[in-house]
């Protein structure tokens, strides 16, 4: 049984501390494409050919241990001008984790990242520990639209479908470049990204610098 909404429905972020971000407000058709958990030998690179044939750059959370695992694949996210956020150290679950634990981890993470951008794992953050990462002037960055590729449950054809029926100008949207993952994204990413050019989308990654909040 799914526990998850595909689009993020507009009561939702209101239960949430106000300064994340769950939608990019912009005038145009830009759209937003974002990965999470990587670097992964697998599917990390898969996802880099994909954006580079459809000459499409996209934002990647990244999680620590992975980076410092896969060096040489973090490296080409860089070398080829993609934008790579904070995902923690471990992938720890904010709701379940002490604050002086969870900074810890986003911090070491952050001696690898250039940007103060972050997506918490699961989507699960506390209010004091979002109003500790704002303060210091981070940007805490959610989503609008979820593939659900992670979800084992699903095929590929399905994920294709949550994202095609659901995305809109400023959507941000989520896939993930796991091996978990891999099996359901493989077939979904190019038919997205493909179709996205033909409708007429721009996909870019997400602002470094300045992000307002879609009221």
């Amino acid at each position: 049984m799914r526990t998850y909404s595909v689009k993020t429905p507009s009561w939702l972020p209101r239960f949430f501390p106000k300064e994340l971000i769950w939608k990019i407000p912009v005038v145009d058709n830009t759209i937003y494409l974002t990965f999470d958990d990587g670097p992964n030998p697998i599917a990390t690179p898969f996802v880099l050919d994909v954006l580079k044939q459809f000459d499409v750059k996209a934002t990647f959370f990244c999680i620590g241990k992975n980076i410092e695992a896969h060096p040489e694949i973090y490296q080409r996210i860089l070398d080829e001008n993609h934008v790579v956020g904070n995902h923690t150290y471990q992938h720890y679950n904010g709701w379940k984790t002490n604050n002086h634990q969870y900074l810890k981890s986003i911090f070491k993470t952050q001696q690898l990242i250039e940007h103060k951008l972050f997506r918490p794992p699961y989507g699960r953050i506390k209010i004091s520990q979002a109003k500790k990462l704002v303060e210091r002037g981070w940007k805490i960055i959610m989503w609008d639209v979820l593939s659900g590729d992670f979800d084992t449950t699903l095929d590929s054809t399905t994920c294709i479908n949550n994202v095609l029926s659901n995305i809109e100008q400023g959507s941000i949207i989520v896939f993930h470049d796991s091996e978990k993952a891999f099996p359901r994204m493989k077939e979904a990413l190019p038919d997205v990204v493909a179709y996205c050019k033909e409708q007429g989308f721009k996909m870019a990654p997400l602002p470094t610098n300045t992000i307002k909040q879609v009221s």
